[in-house]
């Protein structure tokens, strides 16, 4: 999946010519890509994320097939820093580094699903990825794009997940 194709993809469809036609400040805040290797592929999504200054509000642009304008739901109210559209990047070329960072941290499992987030904050872009894995297992990485490499590496499984939210549901039952 590369970055480039299809960001032209959406560049070239009327859908974003009339939406920026409308909302000529509208820039890239972020881009999400899910790799689906439980179906093959099959199901890998991209969108591309515009913020509008004025309204203080995020659309999305689904990509991946017909080219579909939806709104966010956006719960922080930050200001969003515009992303560059300069890559060429495959994906799978930093779901390679993931794979290799999984083998030599040992973990086990393999990955049905990997949702990468570029996003930019204080002038650095970097992939927020989240991956799950098929023995109930989450990882959550962290890759700068600058320096092409992995910057942080977390594995969770999902029972450590249920903990925590029986923890905190715990004592906000108590605090009534």
């Amino acid at each position: 999946m590369n970055f480039k194709f299809y960001y032209e993809k959406l560049e070239d469809s009327g859908e974003y010519k009339n939406f920026m036609k409308k909302n000529p400040k509208a820039y890239p805040c972020s881009c999400l890509f899910i790799l689906d290797r439980e179906k093959d592929g099959r199901e890998n999504k991209v969108h591309f994320d515009f913020w509008l200054p004025d309204e203080k509000k995020m659309v999305s642009f689904r990509v991946d097939g017909k080219i579909e304008h939806m709104g966010v739901e956006n719960f922080d109210t930050r200001l969003f820093e515009e992303i560059s559209v300069d890559y060429g990047f495959e994906i799978e070329e930093f779901e390679k580094l993931i794979l290799k960072e999984m083998e030599k941290e040992k973990v086990k499992g393999k990955l049905n699903k990997l949702l990468f987030s570029l996003q930019k904050l204080k002038g650095k872009e970097f992939f927020i990825v989240t991956g799950f894995l098929n023995n109930f297992g989450l990882i959550k990485v962290t890759i700068s794009l600058a320096e092409n490499k992995i910057i942080s590496f977390e594995k969770k499984s999902l029972l450590d997940m249920m903990k925590i939210i029986k923890g905190n549901r715990g004592k906000d039952e108590k605090k009534d």
